[in-house]
C-alpha cells in the first residue's frame, strides 16, 4: 500500500479489483478553495487502454508488485516466444498477444526487459531504438533523391517500415521501436 503522495511515473497500481494500471504521470494539485487532489494519467498493462484518474491527496491506494527482468531472446518456438533470464539462465516462453509489437524487432540474441507479476509475463520493454539490417527493398531511381519521399523496406526480422530512397539493400538502419519510423544509418 502507498499514499497518492507517493505515485511517480512508471509506479504500478492495482485498482478495480485486480486490475494492474502503470503511472503515465501524475500532478499533485492544490486549489485555493477545497482540498489538494491528485491527477494522474494511467496506462492499463494488458491492453494499453490510457484513462485519467483523480484521488484526494493521502488516499491509500494499492501498488503491485512488478518484477522487471533483463532477457535475452533466444528463438522462437512454434507460435511462442522463448526468453532467458540473463542471471539464473531459466528459459520463460512467452505468448505472442504478451510481446505484443515488440516481436516486429526482436532477433536472436537481442537483450529485451520482461515485467512478470506473480510469475506471469505481461509485457516486453525494449529499447527506444534498435539497430537492424535491411533485408530487401526496390532500387531508388536517379533523381528520386530531392523529392524527399520514401519507400517500403523489409528489415532482417520480416517487418516492413517506410524509408527514404536512399537506403539499399544491406544497409543498417536505425529504427524506433515505439513508432516504427526510421532514424537514420547505422555506420558500421
Amino acid at each position: 500500500m502507498a499514499t497518492t503522495n507517493d505515485l511517480k511515473n512508471g509506479l504500478v497500481l492495482k485498482l478495480d479489483g485486480d486490475q494492474l494500471w502503470t503511472v503515465v504521470e501524475f500532478q499533485h494539485v492544490k486549489p485555493g478553495k477545497g482540498p489538494a487532489f491528485v491527477r494522474t494519467k494511467l496506462k492499463h498493462v494488458l491492453s494499453g487502454k490510457v484513462v485519467d484518474k483523480t484521488f484526494n491527496a493521502g488516499v491509500k491506494v494499492e501498488t503491485a508488485n512488478v518484477d522487471k527482468r533483463g532477457m535475452q531472446f533466444s528463438y522462437k518456438d512454434g507460435t511462442d516466444f522463448v526468453f532467458m533470464d540473463t542471471e539464473t539462465y531459466d528459459q520463460i516462453n512467452i505468448t505472442p498477444e504478451v510481446v505484443g509489437d515488440a516481436a516486429n524487432y526482436l532477433l536472436e540474441g537481442f537483450e529485451a526487459v520482461v515485467a512478470m507479476y506473480e510469475g506471469a509475463p505481461l509485457y516486453i520493454e525494449l529499447p527506444a531504438s534498435v539497430e537492424l539490417v535491411i533485408e530487401y527493398t526496390e532500387p531508388g531511381v536517379q533523381g528520386d533523391r530531392s523529392t524527399g519521399g520514401s519507400k517500403p523496406a523489409r528489415l532482417e526480422t520480416g517487418h516492413e517500415i517506410g524509408v527514404p530512397l536512399f537506403i539499399t539493400t544491406g544497409e543498417k538502419v536505425k529504427v524506433d521501436t515505439r513508432t516504427g519510423d526510421y532514424l537514420g544509418r547505422v555506420n558500421s
